[in-house]
């Protein structure tokens, strides 16, 4: 799925200090996932499958980018695990249905690449299923 010009521009006129750290990111991102699409929500970039968002990137304030795992904004029932496995410690768990993941700078981004796509892929199966 190619970047969001939408989201691009948005970027552009931000002159964010992480920029480098948010491109790597939306890559990873739109890579693991054909089904993922890219917007703009909550002053940052959202990936949602179809209607139902899924990942949301926090990017204020300017000191680390968040990558918010959710099932949308509407409150679920929790399930009674965790939706996905995360050998990676990458997630920080919130609820079984909401996990955070934290990037202070490149090394992060690039140390964390392979276990992200992961569980990315594992994310949007998980919550297709459980909608």
């Amino acid at each position: 799925m190619p970047l969001n010009k939408e989201v691009t521009r948005f970027l552009d006129e931000l002159h964010h200090p992480l920029r480098e750290e948010i491109e790597a990111l939306r890559l990873v991102i739109l890579e693991a996932s054909a089904l993922l699409e890219e917007n703009i929500k909550w002053n940052g970039p959202n990936y949602s499958v179809g209607a139902e968002d899924r990942i949301t990137m926090k990017i204020q304030p300017p000191k680390q980018i968040q990558l918010v795992f959710h099932r949308g904004v509407k409150v679920k029932e929790q399930p009674k695990e965790r939706l996905v496995q995360d050998t990676s410690g990458l997630l920080v768990w919130r609820e079984n249905d909401r996990a955070i993941a934290s990037f202070k700078d490149k090394e992060a981004v690039e140390a964390g690449r392979e276990a992200l796509s992961a569980i990315v892929q594992a994310w949007i199966a998980a919550t297709i299923e459980t909608t």
